[in-house]
């Protein structure tokens, strides 16, 4: 106990702590751990609960070989995913108002593939112009591996936020994905950073990845100034490279959840996909550090309702 205090003071003091120290950290008891991960939480962060829901809004087949995702082209499962263009302007705005309606305040709209085209993304300008008269959401995009004149341009008619999750460590990075690189991810979210957008951008948790590489990813999310990090959990789903992964638990988010609240003492950590499977669904993560989640149905899964969500967090005392 008295090293996680040790290391609670020094970020109360305003200091960063290392890959060693996170390390050590790591492999303290899970209670106390949790309990000083909360407490860096509400003060650095008070109560404050951001909680966003996306929109599948162009699916099928993707061109990359991402081992854990059922959409891509490597994937048996990929042949039973449902394939459709970028959804038009009248279906973006029926889905976000009904959104904003039930309480929530941040909109995700989510492309498969490597990268939407210029005609796509001339199609989403006009689409987020009329979602920025007709909501007051804020407006956030995952769209792949965008450059900075798409980025540019998106953020003009309305875009706040751009998604892009590094998944894992750089090391561990090839083990899962070979057809892009984690430059190539690095690149779009310094990209997006000097076109004046916030990022979001996480990892994806249980596949095949060690403590080691938690911490390096997280530290690597510091290094590039990444505001919100989603927290997702492998579901393995069948026909993929990782469908015989272990399904983590609750102790192990936890656990991981704490180590990034004292990597990223200001940042909202957001549970995301996976957290369905949790038995609590996510609840004991929400007082070990995590203050953010993605509410709703994802992209291929069922998730938790809003109003679910909203009551629990509520319960909790989270100001939502």
């Amino acid at each position: 106990m008295k090293k996680i205090e040790y290391y609670q003071n020094k970020l109360y003091a305003n200091e960063q702590l290392q890959k060693e120290e996170l390390m050590e950290l790591s492999e303290e008891p899970l209670e106390q751990l949790c309990r000083a991960a909360d407490d860096i939480r509400r003060y650095f962060c008070g109560d404050a609960f951001d909680l966003c829901a996306v929109i599948s809004a162009k699916g099928g087949r993707c061109t990359e070989d991402c081992a854990f995702c059922p959409q891509s082209g490597i994937s048996k499962a990929s042949e039973s995913i449902p394939e459709f263009p970028l959804l038009g302007t009248n279906d973006l705005l029926r889905d976000a108002k009904e959104k904003e309606s039930k309480g929530i305040k941040a909109y995700g709209i989510v492309a498969s593939g490597r990268v939407i085209s210029g005609h796509e993304a001339e199609q989403l300008a006009a689409s987020l112009i009329k979602l920025r008269k007709a909501t007051n959401l804020r407006l956030c995009a995952s769209l792949g591996l965008l450059d900075r004149q798409k980025l540019e341009r998106l953020r003009d008619v309305g875009l706040q936020m751009i998604h892009n999750n590094l998944e894992t460590s750089e090391r561990h990075f090839g083990c899962v994905c070979t057809t892009h690189t984690y430059e190539d991810k690095r690149n779009v979210i310094r990209a997006a950073k000097k076109a004046g957008l916030s990022v979001c951008s996480g990892a994806l948790f249980g596949i095949g990845e060690s403590m080691e590489d938690r911490i390096e990813l997280a530290l690597n999310e510091r290094s590039l100034g990444v505001t919100s990090v989603p927290v997702n959990i492998l579901s393995p789903a069948q026909g993929t490279p990782l469908e015989h992964s272990a399904l983590l638990g609750e102790d192990d988010m936890r656990r991981i959840v704490a180590v990034f609240r004292f990597a990223l003492p200001d940042a909202f950590i957001r549970m995301a996909a996976g957290r369905e499977y949790l038995e609590d669904k996510g609840r004991s993560c929400f007082l070990s550090g995590a203050n953010a989640a993605i509410s709703g149905d994802f992209l291929t899964t069922m998730g938790i309702s809003i109003e679910t969500d909203l009551n629990m967090l509520r319960e909790i005392g989270y100001n939502v």
